[in-house]
């Protein structure tokens, strides 16, 4: 049996209040890299939304079509150098990702139910906060995008 390896295309979703505070993820491994909702298409027949509202469940827990939510395609794309230590998920010789980038705006914070095997804390955050705390440079630049609505 051929392994599965992940498609070199994901989503990046920036969970974020009306008051602009934003919510980051903490992974498992490495260790302290705080991140917004990412995750890689499920197949190449699934469209952006479907990946984008997939992971926000799956990771948060959070429903994009409850009351006052709001998933919107951001029209922003990022090609970057997979990290190293996460290149076996991919076929050999697949370096780099193309991510799309997201928003969902929420009326307030919400409880969030992490998935444990991804993700081990959550926290909200002010926007400027939020963007000095990620990892990822392309998350970072997309939480600040939110000036737009400031």
């Amino acid at each position: 049996m051929l392994p599965e390896y992940k498609i070199p295309q994901s989503v990046l979703v920036v969970v974020y209040t009306v008051a602009l505070d934003v919510l980051l993820l903490r992974r498992t491994e490495p260790d302290d890299f705080w991140q917004s909702v990412t995750g890689s298409r499920a197949s190449v027949h699934e469209d952006w939304a479907q990946t984008a509202r997939r992971e926000v469940a799956e990771e948060t827990g959070l429903d994009t079509d409850a009351p006052g939510a709001v998933l919107s395609d951001w029209g922003l794309e990022n090609v970057y150098a997979i990290y190293p230590c996460w290149r076996a998920r991919y076929a050999p010789g697949v370096t780099h990702n193309t991510e799309r980038v997201f928003g969902l705006q929420l009326p307030q914070r919400q409880p969030i139910a992490l998935s444990p095997r991804e993700h081990n804390a959550c926290a909200w955050w002010p926007w400027r906060e939020a963007a000095d705390r990620c990892a990822s440079p392309s998350n970072a630049e997309a939480i600040l995008w939110l000036s737009r609505l400031a």
